[in-house]
């Protein structure tokens, strides 16, 4: 139901919100960081995480390295580099030598690992583009146009308008704004040498890597609150995740009833059965979000294998959506590598599966893992998970994320 959300607005001088009014971004980033507060909390365990030397998510803490050879791109398949590097050669252009500098960081740097999907700016890493002329912030935007699909960049760039059109509603525009992300480049803009570019910020955090053709995008964190534009000049935009909302319902409906309560494995969004932890008070129910990418994610609820023909469908569905954001080549090459390990693959739910039921779902693999989380509020004034409020992370597991395994072996390729 359109404007569904605007019973749980707070009042214009509840302290949620009028404390953080006015506040420039790096004045509310020292907000947040004040021990005791609850963002204070979310920073103090999160900042040591990125510092971890970088292995990879895993379902068992053991390491596949066969998983992501690097070869060259089959033809058809290739990534726009060529689009790609004249959009980043054209950012840098417009930059100066200061933005140059800070924007610019070695191709397997650490600072890959900074980004993160809350509103407040924790890693300054790269531009903060708010703070940018207009014409580096359409630059950047560019580069994200000429790398990803048509109805890839439609859906990031839905997250960065409706967190503007939060930021209005809420009257938070300083913090919250179609332009509150940070960019950066990693690695030289080449046709065949890795380099990639990482876009963060609230609801919206890209990664995107490109070597000899192929392009690997995650981690990937796309989430809205709310999930609709409801006023104003962008009016109509809304349910941006109706496709993954529904195919999660389609397969738990083709499943049998045995395998629903298997894939079930926890019945309530917060459930006396979950051990201490299991919700966490910023990622909630989702496992695979900022700063955990070494994390060990054990398989959970059913196995695709198992399923019936229109549930194998319906899973690949599932793997297909939130692989949308890339070109056509780059994801039918990832829809072979997720295909080629379905009989591999897990399928686990939380919560109800009804009409207007809340819930988590992950579907995961070797070489994939799919989250889709319904959320609390968090600028707006409700504490129990809410259909308009939804966060889905998107990893390459085993040691792909941020295209690392290709850049290790290109590196190794070069020094024999």
């Amino acid at each position: 139901m359109s404007g569904e959300y605007r019973q749980y607005l707070f009042p214009h001088d509840h302290p949620r919100v009028a404390e953080v009014r006015g506040m420039d971004p790096y004045a509310y980033r020292e907000h947040a960081r004040q021990p005791g507060t609850f963002t204070g909390g979310l920073v103090e365990g999160w900042t040591p995480l990125y510092k971890n030397e970088f292995r990879g998510v895993t379902e068992d803490g053991v390491l596949r390295p066969d998983l992501f050879p690097l070869t060259p791109a089959e033809p058809g398949e290739e990534a726009p580099i060529e689009a790609m590097v004249d959009a980043a050669r054209d950012l840098l252009a417009v930059l100066d030598a200061e933005g140059r500098e800070r924007i610019a960081f070695a191709v397997d740097a650490v600072d890959w690992q900074t980004w993160a999907n809350p509103e407040f700016m924790q890693f300054d890493t790269g531009l903060r583009l708010d703070l940018q002329p207009e014409v580096v912030r359409e630059k950047a935007l560019a580069l994200v146009r000429a790398s990803l699909s048509t109805e890839g960049f439609e859906l990031a760039h839905a997250m960065m308008l409706i967190n503007g059109f939060l930021g209005e509603v809420v009257d938070l525009s300083t913090v919250l704004n179609e332009w509150s992300y940070n960019v950066a480049l990693y690695g030289e803009p080449d046709a065949r040498s890795p380099w990639g570019w990482q876009l963060f910020g609230h609801h919206a955090a890209l990664n995107c890597l490109v070597v000899e053709g192929r392009m690997v995008l995650s981690p990937v964190f796309l989430g809205a609150e709310p999930d609709e534009i409801d006023a104003g000049p962008r009016a109509g935009l809304r349910d941006v995740f109706a496709d993954r909302i529904d195919l999660g319902r389609r397969l738990m409906a083709a499943l049998s009833p045995e395998q629903r309560r298997a894939a079930t494995v926890y019945e309530q969004m917060v459930d006396p059965a979950m051990p201490d932890g299991r919700v966490h008070p910023g990622d909630e129910r989702h496992l695979a979000g900022a700063f955990q990418d070494n994390r060990v994610i054990p398989f959970e609820g059913v196995c695709v294998a198992d399923m019936c023909a229109e549930g194998r469908q319906t899973a690949l569905a599932i793997a297909e959506t939130f692989s949308s954001l890339l070109p056509e080549g780059p994801r039918r090459a990832r829809m072979r590598e997720i295909a080629d390990h379905l009989d591999e693959t897990w399928f686990s739910w939380i919560g109800g599966h009804g009409p207007r039921d809340v819930f988590y779902y992950r579907l995961q693999s070797p070489t994939l893992i799919a989250e889709l989380d319904h959320h609390c509020g968090v600028f707006l004034d409700y504490d129990t998970p809410q259909p308009f409020h939804i966060h889905t992370v998107l990893r390459t597991p085993h040691g792909n994320d941020y295209g690392r395994a290709w850049v290790r072996q290109w590196q190794e390729s070069r020094q024999g």
